[in-house]
């Protein structure tokens, strides 16, 4: 168990993955509800989210600056916080591009696909939640296992949704927008396994 000067980065960890997992939710309340009028203000709601998530990646970054000793290499913890902030970027670049395209209507399969977004974002607060007992990593194990086979399924998502943009718009422009909007939500799903694997580097160095 860290000692009270280290359970600093991990409880940054876990704030910082908890600014993700509102933008995840909150994006499946957009699409789920989706009203073109009010993209605006969606927008800057889920900024909220990524900026409080910024705050935390600064929090970690001054931290590391001021530190003589950290519990992990300081090369790993400051990965770890960057990949958590890319997470919560490519949620607010989702929304960015309904508003860009100005998009009017909303695909099951976008719902789908950001649901399952919500439930990666979520298994990565859960991983980093068990990350402060990396020296016993038996249930890290389990969970990044787990958050690579969300991320399969999310790459399944991306493919079938990307190829049925095609058939299910007739404008060129909404197709072109579909497709950035799904390479958005791919990215994010990427990103929370770029977070399992820094764990995984870690418990490697460490066991």
């Amino acid at each position: 168990m860290a000692n009270k000067a280290d359970r600093f980065y991990f409880d940054n960890f876990i704030e910082a993955a908890d600014c993700a997992c509102k933008g995840a939710n909150y994006l499946v309340e957009c699409l789920t509800n989706y009203d073109a009028s009010k993209v605006r203000e969606m927008l800057d709601t889920m900024h909220s989210f990524e900026h409080e998530g910024d705050g935390k990646k600064h929090e970690m970054s001054s931290a590391l600056a001021r530190a003589f000793v950290t519990p992990i290499e300081r090369d790993d913890l400051a990965d770890i916080s960057q990949n958590i902030d890319e997470v919560s970027d490519s949620l607010e670049e989702v929304l960015q591009r309904f508003y860009v395209d100005q998009v009017t209507s909303v695909p099951e399969e976008a719902v789908e696909f950001a649901k399952k977004l919500v439930e990666s974002c979520e298994l990565m607060k859960k991983m980093l939640t068990e990350f402060v007992n990396f020296k016993k990593p038996a249930k890290l194990h389990e969970m990044i296992v787990e958050m690579n086979h969300v991320e399969e399924e999310c790459d399944k998502l991306y493919l079938e949704a990307t190829k049925n943009a095609r058939t299910q718009f007739t404008d060129a422009l909404d197709v072109i927008a579909w497709r950035e909007i799904y390479d958005r939500m791919e990215r994010c799903s990427d990103a929370c396994e770029h977070v399992g694997d820094c764990v995984e580097t870690v418990v490697m160095k460490n066991t």
